[in-house]
């Protein structure tokens, strides 16, 4: 591995994956690093990849795309060819494939890939190397040790969805007080059998208002 690819992956960010009773919860902060440089206030981490399915990004943004593109095409071709979604486990052995595949000139970059289907919400990590593992929660990124740290602590795997909501937008807001590289805003999005959905501006004030009160 040559030491311009590893400058790349000096990049920070904070995502964020839960598994509750009736939904899968995203969140990501949107600063955008590059070592100490902010590169960007506003990039996009979290991304819709199937009306069933999202992911989460951490590394360098080119090749994190790049994944992102290879799942989409490949999610829609199982779509028009078997006219279902394509399962979220199966979703998470092609992206690991994709990965492994570049093994020897690894793509830096680390996945949480969740989704809903019909075994219900799952959620699964994988890293640049094509390790493949199903989770109830995850984090990644320069700020996943503080986030995991407050995980370990309040998730419960019975939660609702709102109550999955907040404790995410917790764990970011949380990074992003602690970490550097993570920081100016967070995104959030909801995976239920009704499909996905990204939380409003409005929405993400509500609930951020919130956790400063209690």
């Amino acid at each position: 591995m040559s030491s311009e690819k590893l400058s790349i992956a000096k990049t920070g960010t904070t995502t964020v994956g839960l598994v509750c009773k009736d939904a899968v919860v995203l969140a990501t902060d949107t600063r955008v690093t590059m070592g100490n440089y902010v590169a960007h206030h506003k990039g996009k981490k979290l991304h819709q990849v199937d009306r069933h399915m999202g992911i989460t990004i951490a590394g360098a943004v080119a090749d994190a795309q790049n994944v992102i593109d290879i799942v989409r095409y490949y999610s829609s071709l199982y779509r028009m060819e078997h006219n279902k979604p394509i399962p979220i486990g199966s979703a998470a052995r092609l992206t690991a494939n994709v990965f492994f595949s570049n093994r020897y000139y690894p793509l830096i970059a680390q996945i949480i890939l969740a989704g809903y289907d019909e075994a219900g919400p799952s959620l699964y990590n994988i890293d640049f190397f094509g390790s493949l593992s199903k989770e109830t929660y995850m984090s990644t990124g320069s700020g996943s040790p503080i986030v995991l740290g407050l995980l370990e602590t309040e998730f419960k795997e019975d939660m609702r969805s709102e109550d999955a909501v907040r404790l995410a937008v917790k764990a970011v807001t949380s990074a992003m007080k602690r970490d550097t590289y993570s920081g100016d805003s967070f995104d959030v999005a909801v995976i239920t059998k009704d499909g996905f959905r990204e939380l409003s501006l409005e929405e993400k004030e509500t609930i951020f208002r919130s956790l400063q009160v209690s």
